[in-house]
């Protein structure tokens, strides 16, 4: 077996939980291996820390698989990781459609596996994982059709960039026999049709289910607004928890007909409507209008993808919080989020304060959330930990 030794000092996220080491933390390597293989890892003085994926090509020089000395990384061991993940899901989600496998969450680092009705969408980002993908899936259909469940087909979406930075070419096609990429879906009682080939990511966002079910809740009789709506989600939850006026904002034209198919599909395009726009323009022309909602929705992309960006990230919350909030009758809802883990929850939360405060409005919270429970938030690994969102009442001062 060969061996990744740690300089002297170094390894502290290991150490304290975490699933990376990086390029600058390792000392030497030791022994005969190639990229993608497993590798023991060891501190400065031989100290045991346990073993992983080994990747030069990758600034995550190593995606740890297991601490405990002697483990073979074998079918059995894979077979341990997969009905965990799947047991967690079916205690404490709707698992019609949810995601399955989480990566560094679920101890199979570098995989995302979610499952929409019938089908399953698979995204490997890891040279050492995305050898064990077959196998990992025919371990979790099998697993799957023992609770009387039956996969009809599996699509992959291995086509992020981020594949280059560890030497891999992106990926996408059928991993079975090809079948409708559109593919019908439930969640909290609204219906979708979800494109899971060209959507983004793997097709929908799972994360924010439960989110969404909390401003389904709260929007009866409410006229809303709905910003980066993508193919509807939360403008949908809207209607159908009986908003009185929804209307979904996004820049992209093809998420904006998937959005309306969907409307359509549930039977509430007299009350849902959707738009194609640029939020930042947008708001303003609102605003000037003078427009009134009684819930606003910002759901934005990740504004920042590295520590670098936060600066501008932060300026840019700031303006569409800022922006909505001046939208808001007094007495109405907002709810917003931040889906990039580099704006850290005290971060996100002082930037809304200060949108507040520059249009002389309070903040009553109502509710903080994370993501869903099928994206869990491994203690250790900050990046497991993305998704921050609020709803709020929003008063004018008194």
């Amino acid at each position: 077996m060969a061996e990744v030794v740690l300089k002297k000092g170094e390894g502290r996220s290991l150490k304290a939980g975490g699933l990376w080491i990086y390029d600058n933390e390792v000392d030497r390597t030791e022994g005969d291996f190639k990229n993608g293989d497993i590798v023991d890892v060891l501190d400065f003085d031989g100290y045991y820390l346990g073993k992983g994926f080994f990747n030069g090509n990758s600034k995550i020089r190593v995606r740890m698989l297991s601490r405990k000395k002697g483990q073979e990384i074998d079918d059995e061991f894979l077979l341990g990781r997969v009905r965990d993940a799947w047991e967690y899901r079916k205690r404490t989600v709707d698992t019609a459609s949810c995601r399955v496998i989480f990566g560094e969450a679920d101890f199979l680092p570098g995989l995302v596996v979610d499952k929409f009705s019938d089908v399953l969408v698979v995204q490997s980002l890891a040279l050492g994982i995305d050898r064990m993908k077959e196998k990992i899936l025919a371990i979790l259909t099998g697993l799957m059709e023992e609770d009387g469940i039956r996969i009809r087909g599996i699509y992959e979406r291995s086509d992020a960039k981020v594949r280059t930075l560890e030497g891999m070419e992106r990926a996408k096609g059928f991993l079975t026999a090809p079948f409708d990429t559109q593919v019908a879906i439930e969640e909290n009682g609204v219906r979708y049709l979800v494109d899971i080939a060209d959507g983004q990511k793997t097709g929908f966002f799972l994360d924010q289910k439960y989110n969404r079910l909390a401003v389904q809740r709260l929007s009866r009789g409410l006229r809303v607004l709905d910003c980066f709506t993508h193919t509807g989600s939360f403008a949908l939850n809207a209607g159908h928890g009986g908003a009185r006026e929804v209307t979904g904002v996004d820049a992209s034209e093809p998420a904006v007909a998937q959005a309306r198919v969907n409307a359509e599909l549930n039977g509430i395009s007299d009350r849902v409507c959707f738009m194609c726009a640029d939020v930042f323009d947008l708001l303003p022309k609102l605003a000037e209008e003078g427009k009134k909602y009684d819930l606003v929705i910002l759901d934005p992309p990740a504004f920042t993808k590295s520590r670098d960006s936060v600066k501008g990230a932060v300026k840019g919350y700031r303006e569409i919080n800022l922006r909505a909030m001046k939208l808001i009758e007094s007495g109405g809802y907002l709810a917003t989020c931040s889906c990039s883990h580099f704006m850290t929850p005290e971060l996100f939360a002082q930037t809304i304060g200060q949108a507040a405060h520059s249009v002389h409005k309070r903040l009553r919270q109502v509710e903080y959330r994370t993501q869903a429970p099928d994206h869990p938030i491994l203690w250790a690994a900050e990046e497991s930990y993305y998704l921050k969102f609020y709803i709020f009442q929003v008063c004018d001062e008194k």
